[in-house]
């Protein structure tokens, strides 16, 4: 089977069998659009079908598998934004791995990138666990929420500008669900930190003119009513970039433990540490 049907039991699907479906970037930006509530909205995000070229690549890797999940069932399907429905501090990337987030239903979840990253926010008290296996393995974000600028897996890990401006609405209705208490975003990458940019406006944020060039630990004030907000720059933690020690772990521990101060500060969580996730 080339995607897990929605509704049939698979660990936090978000979506039912008569979930709307969206077919093209039209539908996309109306389903977008008339989703009241996070729910509603990710469940949407979880079917759409609106890029014919990254619905095919994601089957077929979803069809013929990796070796080493030769035995596994797919999840073959758009991977929806996950986290805390009131976070403080929005994480940020690209789009799911294709034998990843696209393996196992959840963004930045089971590959080597994700173990770097959720073990930094279990350090830095954003994430209950060490690890994020897959859908359904305990783990849970504190305070945090996760998102990409697109959802589904993309050839090459490359989207086309047309697939990113399709899954646009997408990103930009989940940002103005949760802009009344985020105060940090952090964008893993350059691609992030561009495609989040012209979102956080559409959502309602209040942003600086010009864009500043992206670079890690690269703060931005933005706001929000009259709410700071904070964008943050981080290298991703891809195997390129932790393999070269372009990335360390300290580094992706100074940008989250950073995250965790600003949303303090700004009055959204109290000061805690990596204890305090009961």
């Amino acid at each position: 089977m080339s995607r897990v049907p929605p509704g049939t039991g698979w660990p936090d699907d978000p979506a039912r069998p008569d979930t709307p479906v969206a077919h093209d970037p039209l539908e996309v930006a109306a389903l977008a659009a008339d989703s009241g509530t996070l729910a509603e909205l990710t469940a949407r995000q979880s079917v759409c079908r609106a890029c014919p070229r990254l619905v095919e690549w994601r089957e077929s890797v979803a069809d013929v598998k990796r070796r080493a999940f030769a035995e596994e069932t797919y999840w073959g399907r758009p991977v929806a934004g996950w986290g805390d429905d009131r976070p403080h501090t929005l994480i940020v990337g690209l789009a799911p791995a294709a034998h990843g987030g696209n393996r196992t239903g959840r963004i930045f979840t089971g590959d080597r990138s994700g173990d770097w990253l959720f073990a930094s926010l279990y350090r830095t008290g954003l994430a209950v666990q060490e690890t994020s296996v897959r859908a359904g393995d305990g783990q849970r974000l504190v305070g945090a929420r996760m998102m990409a600028a697109v959802r589904c897996a993309p050839p090459a890990n490359k989207p086309t500008t047309e697939e990113r401006d399709s899954c646009f609405p997408w990103l930009t209705r989940e940002l103005a669900l949760v802009a009344e208490s985020t105060r940090v975003v952090v964008a893993l990458g350059g691609f992030a930190w561009q495609a989040v940019w012209p979102a956080l406006r559409a959502a309602g944020f209040t942003l600086p003119s010009r864009r500043p060039p992206f670079g890690h630990g690269v703060e931005v004030p933005l706001s929000y009513g009259k709410a700071p907000v904070t964008l943050l720059g981080c290298y991703h933690p891809s195997q390129q970039n932790t393999f070269t020690g372009r990335v360390t772990a300290p580094m992706l521990d100074a940008v989250f433990a950073r995250a965790v101060e600003l949303a303090a500060a700004a009055g959204q969580v109290p000061a805690h540490t990596a204890d305090d996730r009961l």
